[in-house]
């Protein structure tokens, strides 16, 4: 840990002079810089002032400007001008390195008579073009690499162009002077600038190397070492926090180890709802789960844990257990069936007492319920059909003589149609099972579903029409298709419309209609049959649930249709409603979507 320690304040060294030597060159750069062009662009536009002020203040002397207008109106007025520009070279400061001077056809800006015979040929700058309209061309452009005046003197019928053009080679020559002159100082800079980073990070580094190992220790626990402060500055500041914090830490770990043993068994036990109580049975923490589960307040009266669990488990018993053994025991709070796990709990400076970890189990007990009941009814449904046929069986067997034929047929015919009722329900319990491992395939796509019902209508209604039933439709024929499996959804129709049917007695009716609306369909079937009881609704969907098993039995029914056309109607994004009055009538209303989810 120490070796570790020492290599991260060396990172750390390392760092902060790396940071500070970078730092310090580039002000020094970025100063010399600036510095540098400023004087470069200042050199440049000294030169093109000063170059104009003198252009401007020779031709504005009169006797140049007198001797020039003369001389433009004789003729070979070019030599003459030659002459004179040669006179006042001086006062343009004409030279043979630098700046020249052209006398230019007025009309051409062709080149008559240079200074200088290198230049015979000229560029047209923009000065030349202002002074072939008759107006002085005297702008300067500081970023050009030249420096020109064009003058146009004469009259209409001779007319020339003085034209004067300074290359700039002397602001080069200079600017190239002060570009050494500010490398020089750019070096002797960062020379210095790299000296005075090292002592300032010097002065900078050993506190924080000092800080750095102290924070090392504290991390690996050692609270011992203090940090002697000496500066006055931010890092003196700092380092008297430090060990401020260092001292309140090792205080918080203390009061946190104290609290570690109960913490610990908490959350090895937590799954739902928390009450831990003192030795005294009062409640020192909760969560709302628990609160939630028992379904009364436990910041009021009822706090303590006799008025709570003291009915199921007396507090001294669970105190009389060793860590880690435990008792559990189920209650029921209300509507729910709870599990309490009681385990005692205790520390070194505290003083223990009571962890209740609360297990909600009304699902897994209305689950073993179902499972029971279910596993009753199949039993139940399968052992109807078979003691039949075994009866039947036998007699025909031992008494096969004695049977008349009328007879042994009828019993056949009982033994072929409890056949196929066991049969039935054995297909119905195997298509469940497929909707519940998620096997039952469904084979979307759009379809007519007013015509399937008008489809399903014709087929039934000799069925109808024997028990004496009135049957009428009520459709929306501008009901778009919908996408869903064509023969399911007609398997929950025929099979909704057949308990219509078949719980209807002699003279009801049955009306089947339809609503379309929000992209939704829903497909009512009303009856005015015997009705269902108000608190058998909810269950109606239940497996092998019938609302009158008798009757369920005579009327044929497996108790299973129901529960499938639930699973079907599911899968297909919609559900099922039901209303109903004992002896008033009942109606059982699809709702499906028009279009599957994704698609």
């Amino acid at each position: 840990m120490i070796i570790a320690a020492d290599k991260e304040v060396g990172e750390l060294k390392r760092g902060l002079h790396f940071k500070l030597v970078l730092i310090m060159l580039l002000l020094i750069a970025s100063l010399m810089t600036v510095v540098g062009v400023f004087l470069v662009r200042g050199v440049k536009q000294y030169y093109l002032n000063q170059f104009y002020s003198q252009m401007s203040s020779a031709f504005s002397d009169p006797d140049f400007a007198d001797a020039l207008t003369t001389a433009a109106s004789e003729e070979k007025g070019e030599t003459l001008i030659d002459e004179i520009l040669l006179a006042y070279a001086g006062s343009l400061g004409i030279n043979s390195s630098s700046r020249y001077y052209y006398v230019l056809d007025k009309n051409t800006a062709g080149v008559l008579a240079p200074s200088t015979a290198i230049d015979t040929k000229l560029e047209i700058t923009p000065n030349m073009i202002t002074a072939m309209t008759g107006e002085p061309g005297d702008n300067g452009d500081i970023g050009a690499a030249y420096m020109d005046v064009a003058m146009p003197i004469g009259d209409k019928e001779h007319s020339y162009i003085i034209y004067i053009k300074d290359n700039k080679h002397t602001v080069q020559e200079l600017n190239n002077e002060l570009f050494q002159i500010i490398l020089k100082a750019l070096l002797v800079g960062l020379v210095i600038s790299v000296l005075l980073s090292f002592l300032l990070s010097k002065t900078m580094v050993i506190p924080i190397q000092s800080l750095t190992r102290a924070a090392n220790r504290v991390a690996a626990g050692d609270f011992t070492e203090k940090i002697e402060v000496t500066a006055k500055d931010e890092i003196g500041i700092l380092t008297r926090t430090f060990n401020d914090m260092a001292n309140k830490l090792h205080s918080t770990l203390q009061d946190i180890e104290n609290e570690k043993n109960k913490l610990s068994t908490v959350f090895s036990n937590m799954t739902d709802g928390i009450i831990a109580f003192s030795k005294n049975g009062d409640i020192i923490h909760y969560n709302p789960v628990a609160e939630h589960m028992l379904n009364i307040s436990l910041s009021g009266s009822l706090s303590a844990y006799d008025d709570i669990f003291g009915h199921m488990i007396p507090a001294e018993k669970v105190n009389a257990l060793a860590a880690p053994e435990s008792l559990k025991v189920e209650g029921d709070f209300g509507k729910k069936n709870l599990e309490i796990s009681l385990v005692p709990f205790s520390g070194e400076s505290a003083q223990g007492g009571i962890l209740a970890v609360i297990h909600d189990i009304t699902l897994q007990k209305r689950s073993d319920e179902m499972r029971r009941e279910f596993v009753a009814n199949v039993s139940h449904e399968l052992k109807t059909p078979i003691t039949s046929i075994r009866s039947y069986a036998e007699t025909l067997v031992t008494s096969g003589a004695e049977v008349t034929e009328d007879t042994r047929q009828s019993f056949l015919d009982v033994i072929v149609n409890e056949s196929d009722r066991m049969n039935k329900i054995v297909q119905d319990l195997l298509a469940l099972s497929k909707f519940d491992a998620g096997e039952a395939s469904m084979h979307f796509e759009p379809f007519d579903i007013i015509k399937s019902i008008k489809n399903i209508y014709n087929t039934m209604i000799l069925d109808v029409k024997k028990n004496r039933l009135n049957m009428s439709l009520n459709l929306e024929e501008t009901v778009p298709p919908i996408e869903g499996d064509k023969s399911r959804i007609e398997q929950v129709l025929i099979n909704i419309i057949s308990n219509a049917v078949r719980y209807t007695p002699e003279g009801g009716e049955i009306i089947i209609s339809t609503a379309y609306k929000n992209k939704r369909i829903r497909i009512c079937v009303k009856d005015t049959g015997i009705g269902i009881p108000k608190e058998d609704i909810p269950r109606l969907f239940d497996r092998f649930y019938r609302v009158d098993k008798a009757r369920s039995r005579a009327f044929g029914g497996t108790g299973l249709g129901l529960s499938i056309a639930h699973e079907i109607v599911s899968k297909h994004g919609g559900e099922i409603e039901v209303e109903s009055a004992l002896q008033k009538g009942t109606t059982v209303t699809v709702i499906l979507p028009i279009k599957q989810p994704g698609n």
